[in-house]
C-alpha cells in the first residue's frame, strides 16, 4: 500500500505492506530513529509522536491510518538553526532522563500536556504523563521539566 506521511514538515510517500506500524514507518521507512519501541503493546509509552498535535503511541497506529496527516517526532521539534524546544531544553537542564530510552516519548507526551494545559500543576502533569513509563527518574525531575517548559518556577 502507497502511504504518504508527512512527517516533521518532510513529506515521505512509500509502499509498505498494510499492517506497517507508524512506529516502523517512521524509524525504518522514513530514518526518524528517535522514535523508540519499546513494548509494541501501548504499554510505555516510548514511541509517542504527535499525529496531527495528538499524542499517539505509534506502536497501536497502522501506518496506512496516518496516511494523509502529519506526524511530528523528537526530531521535529528542535529549531532549524539547532535550538531546543523548550520541552527539550527544560529536560536538559531538569536532569529530566537518566538512561534515556523513554525520553523521546516523555518530550512528546510533554509537549502535547502543555499544549492542551499550558500552566499545568505538578499532579496534572503526572496524571497527564501517566501512560509513559520511566524505570529510572522516579518521575521527580520529568515533573519538573514540564513546569519548568511551562515557564513556571520549579519548585524543589
Amino acid at each position: 500500500m502507497k502511504v504518504s506521511i508527512e512527517v516533521n514538515g518532510r513529506p515521505v510517500t512509500e509502499e509498505v505492506p498494510d499492517r506497517t506500524l507508524l512506529v516502523h514507518f517512521l524509524r525504518d521507512t522514513a530514518g526518524f530513529t528517535g522514535t523508540n519501541i519499546g513494548c509494541d503493546t501501548t504499554s510505555c509509552g516510548a514511541c509517542t509522536v504527535l499525529l496531527d498535535g495528538e499524542s499517539v503511541k505509534s506502536c497501536t497506529v497502522l501506518a496506512a491510518q496516518a496516511d494523509g496527516h502529519a506526524v511530528t517526532t523528537v526530531e521535529g521539534l528542535a529549531e532549524p538553526d539547532g535550538s531546543l524546544h523548550p520541552v527539550q531544553r527544560a529536560f536538559r537542564e531538569q536532569h529530566g532522563l537518566q538512561c534515556g530510552f523513554c525520553t523521546p516519548g516523555m518530550i512528546m507526551a510533554s509537549v502535547s500536556l502543555l499544549n492542551d494545559n499550558p500552566k499545568p500543576t505538578r499532579d496534572e502533569v503526572r496524571a497527564g504523563l501517566e501512560g509513559n513509563l520511566c524505570r529510572c527518574t522516579g518521575y521527580h525531575n520529568i515533573v519538573s521539566a514540564v513546569i519548568d517548559a511551562s515557564g513556571q518556577e520549579v519548585d524543589r
